[in-house]
């Protein structure tokens, strides 16, 4: 029992999350697409769209429902593509082995990977919805809304993290990944609609792949679920389900896969 408790409790070190938190502020892909570019495209778009509508409830939902799509970037920047990036050098370095050699397993490395990644994702989006709010005009949500985006985006960072340090693992070098990593980041864009092309206006194949995609379902739909409207959640959790059995495969591969290289 006293042993469980001890294993449970070295999973999180403080010195050990400063350690990774610090890894992660500096990396400038984070910075870039994680911070920079969701603010960049949400105050271009929304101004764009502005431009061509008329004051009023449609404008006003137009805007917060870009913001609400684009927002969306902020974990697929700084946790799929930044932590595959940054996974990709570290192995490149052998530096998953040095920490096994001073006794710092994958199970410790991944919980405090993970926590400081969400950590730097949570002031990402604080910094978005201070220019959101400040900048274009967002509309209030109800709370269960706002509840159900974060969680939604909690969640969806969670499998990012699981697919960024599966490709990472898989690949091993930090060219491969990022251009990966890259490519998968603008076909979720495109097919999820933040590109120009809506849903409506895909062709069906392109239709039944955005369907798989829970950003599509974020960028798209999540003005309902913002503003406590009636909303159908079944294909969104579908696609959640799909992604997730995908990531948790892969991760299970490359972990075992890892401690087998390792001893």
């Amino acid at each position: 029992m006293g042993n469980h408790k001890n294993n449970r409790k070295g999973l999180l070190s403080g010195q050990m999350l400063l350690f990774e938190f610090r890894n992660t502020i500096g990396n400038p892909y984070v910075h870039i697409f994680g911070v920079g570019m969701p603010v960049l495209m949400m105050i271009i778009i929304t101004r764009a769209v502005a431009g061509e509508m008329p004051e009023g409830p449609m404008l006003s939902a137009a805007v917060t429902s870009i913001f609400l799509g684009i927002g969306v970037l902020i974990p697929m920047a700084t946790i799929f593509m930044g932590y595959a990036v940054s996974h990709a050098q570290e192995l490149e370095k052998g530096i998953p082995q040095r920490l096994e050699l001073f006794g710092i397993r994958i199970r410790v490395s991944l919980c405090n990977r993970i926590l400081s990644e969400i950590l730097f994702m949570a002031i990402a989006f604080i910094v978005y919805f201070a220019a959101g709010y400040g900048i274009v005009g967002v509309e209030r949500p109800k709370a269960l809304g706002a509840v159900l985006y974060m969680a939604c985006i909690l969640v969806l960072s969670v499998i990012f993290f699981c697919l960024a340090h599966a490709i990472a693992s898989l690949l091993k070098k930090f060219g491969p990944a990022y251009c990966v990593t890259m490519v998968l980041y603008f076909l979720q864009m495109i097919l999820g609609g933040m590109m120009g092309i809506s849903y409506d206006n895909m062709p069906s194949l392109m239709q039944a792949a955005a369907k798989l995609l829970p950003v599509t379902y974020i960028n798209r739909d999540f003005y309902t679920v913002w503003k406590g409207e009636h909303y159908n959640y079944v294909p969104m959790l579908q696609s959640y389900l799909l992604m997730g059995a995908v990531a948790g495969i892969l991760l299970f591969v490359t972990l075992h896969k890892e401690r087998r290289e390792l001893h």
